[in-house]
């Protein structure tokens, strides 16, 4: 008999570079619309729809070049357009204004379709736009307008002009949503040094006759007795025609959804588990209205599904059975001939794509973003295996455990992965890349180190003054565990991480002995001059994280990688985009000169193009090769 063939040997240009990514699907009239990021046409965003009842259907792109939709809104931006009936107005990241097309022009609408709504504004006074709706009776946007260091609640005619003030935030706020009869809008606020799912605000106020806001009232969160309340994406049902706001709160621990009744907030559910996100950018939602029942996302121990709330307190959560467990963006919306949800979805063995569900029929159709198949067959992916272990201070800690090609041995490479954020997780929709590293060889662990969200509150809050030490504990115990489980190689083991993930790499190469080799990717080097110079919506992130700046100065240089660069004795490679206004170059440039005096060894990549993130195929494709190159040679693989 013929031998069985070797695992495949995925290329970096077979895995990243050319699958886009899908974003903040929308049910609208007839159709269903939804952004794509494309990594071939270096990260531009447009938007595209199909027909609602034909999930098979041609897409037809509404925004082609030179369109690129990106709100800079916080710097990580979303919510770059708003849909309602035939009116489209969408961010345009290349003047930042807004931007307004009539959809009975489309497909295929001529250039002189498109009209500007904002002139550009001032160079002196710079502004963004984003997290919009449609007020189709006053035929206006509302949204975020951020602006002289706040932001601000303002309306934009459909006809043209300068945004008029409506309501100036705190510090931050969004995420506004208008009752079904137009009469009343809700929104979130929150204040630093807070982020918004450490606290938040929800506000509520009438609509006037004239349009504007009357007196908002708080009715959630710090303001009504609640100091440490987080609440995600207020939302508008109207069962048997009476409105009501529904929203996610934590403050049973967990964020559960509660709905406004004439005697305050009840719960809808009460489970250990979360029904939100955090609120890193605009557009994120995980329930929804489809005019008869409330839909919702749901997190259990790390894994994703959808079901239905009971709107009576003494009815269950009915999850709805779907092969998927990765899952974002919910929407839902109902006519006549029935109810149907989509959702970006993904599994252990099936890249993300777009997810419709006829919830009259119980028939879904799933439509993956990438147009090539998988390039693995089944049996050849590797799945994401449950791992809990003993994490700092002995407290049950989760991550997913892919074993390499041919199963976990002890001889096997291990990559230890500290995702971003760091208020993050690590989910378990199929990640190519990861299946790049273990078809040749390696074992991969994906932690969801203490403060990762999925989790309650409780396990979020383990990193509050404890960044650095909470979450390098735990990607080393992880890696721990798998040796002690004969399932890893003691001197092969690796850990790579983008952003925050980044600086957890670098701490645990320089305050644990268990890592030979790193990864950074645009990480935090210098605590010190994060808090100094970083930008708007994370300058106070670093309090809770670390300490108050600059009282607790001395933490911040016991935390920091770059004043302990002596200590990292393994290569390490760098990647940093120079147009990054997050973790500033020079971070990197400091840090990778530092091991250099030191007589370690090091590669540094930089990108001319590139922020905060990387949105180029071409940039992805080196990461990963040069990555992969580095490990190799500096681990001294076969």
């Amino acid at each position: 008999m013929p031998p069985e063939p070797g695992p495949t040997r995925l290329k970096a240009s077979a895995v990243v570079g050319t699958t886009p990514v899908i974003k903040e699907p929308r049910l609208c009239g007839d159709h269903l619309y939804w952004l794509e990021q494309r990594p071939h046409e270096q990260g531009r965003t447009t938007l595209l729809r199909r027909l609602r009842h034909d999930p098979l259907g041609v897409a037809e792109e509404l925004t082609p070049g030179p369109w690129n939709l990106r709100s800079r809104v916080h710097e990580y931006g979303g919510g770059a357009a708003a849909i309602d009936g035939d009116a489209l107005v969408f961010v345009h990241d290349g003047d930042r204004c807004l931007w307004h097309l009539d959809l009975k022009q489309a497909p295929d609408p001529p250039l002189q379709a498109f009209r500007q709504l904002t002139p550009p504004a001032a160079p002196e006074a710079p502004r963004s736009f984003a997290d919009g709706l449609i007020d189709r009776r006053r035929r206006r946007w509302l949204g975020i307008m951020e602006a002289c260091g706040r932001d601000h609640l303002v309306s934009v005619s459909l006809d043209g002009g300068e945004p008029e003030l409506l309501h100036s935030c705190a510090d931050f706020g969004g995420y506004a949503v208008l009752s079904p009869s137009g009469r009343q809008l809700a929104w979130l606020e929150w204040q630093q040094p807070a982020m918004p799912w450490e606290r938040n605000t929800l506000l509520l106020a009438d609509v006037l006759a004239s349009g504007q806001l009357g007196t908002p009232v708080a009715l959630a969160g710090p303001a009504v007795g609640n100091p440490d309340e987080s609440l995600f994406q207020p939302l508008w049902i109207n069962p048997n025609g009476s409105e009501t706001l529904v929203v996610a709160s934590d403050r049973s621990g967990f964020w559960n959804l509660q709905r406004l009744s004439g005697n305050g907030w009840e719960s809808l559910l009460a489970m250990e588990a979360e029904f939100a996100m955090p609120q890193w950018m605009y557009g994120m939602r995980t329930s929804a209205w489809d005019g008869q029942h409330l839909l919702a996302l749901c997190c259990r121990q790390g894994a994703w599904e959808l079901g239905e709330v009971p709107l009576q307190q003494d009815k269950p959560w009915r999850p709805i059975e779907l092969p998927f467990n990765d899952l974002g963006g919910l929407d839902a919306a109902s006519d006549g001939s029935g109810s149907i949800a989509v959702v970006v979805a993904g599994s252990p063995v099936c890249g993300t794509g777009l997810l419709q569900i006829d919830l009259s029929q119980g028939q879904w159709q799933h439509t993956p973003a990438s147009p090539e198949p998988c390039p693995l067959a089944p049996g050849q992916i590797s799945q994401p295996e449950v791992l809990w272990f003993a994490g700092h201070g002995g407290q049950p800690t989760h991550a997913w455990y892919y074993p390499p090609a041919g199963g976990a041995n002890p001889q096997a490479p291990l990559l230890v992965k500290s995702h971003s954020g760091p208020t993050a997780m690590a989910r378990t929709g199929l990640s190519l890349p990861i299946q790049y590293w273990t078809c040749r060889g390696w074992g991969v662990v994906d932690v969801n180190y203490g403060g990762s969200t999925g989790f309650g509150r409780a396990y979020r809050e383990r990193l509050n003054g404890q960044w650095g030490i909470v979450d390098v504990a735990d990607c080393a115990a992880a890696a721990q565990a798998l040796i002690a489980a004969g399932k890893a190689h003691s001197e092969r083991i690796a850990i790579e991480g983008g952003s925050a993930g980044g600086f957890t790499t670098l701490a645990a190469l320089c305050f644990t002995p268990v890592f030979k080799v790193g990864a950074s990717r645009y990480g935090v080097a210098d605590l010190s001059a994060l808090a100094r110079d970083t930008h708007r919506f994370e300058a106070g992130y670093l309090e809770n994280l670390v300490g108050p700046w600059p009282i607790a100065a001395d933490t911040y240089q016991q935390r920091s990688p770059l004043q302990h660069a002596d200590r990292i004795r393994c290569p390490v490679i760098f990647f940093q985009g120079l147009q990054d206004r997050v973790v500033p170059p020079e971070q990197t440039e400091r840090m990778a000169a530092a091991l250099r005096r030191n007589g370690i060894p090091v590669a540094v990549h930089t990108f001319a193009d590139e922020g905060h993130g990387f949105g180029s195929g071409a940039t992805q494709i080196e990461v990963l090769e040069a990555t992969e190159a580095f490990f190799h040679q500096h681990l001294k693989l076969p």
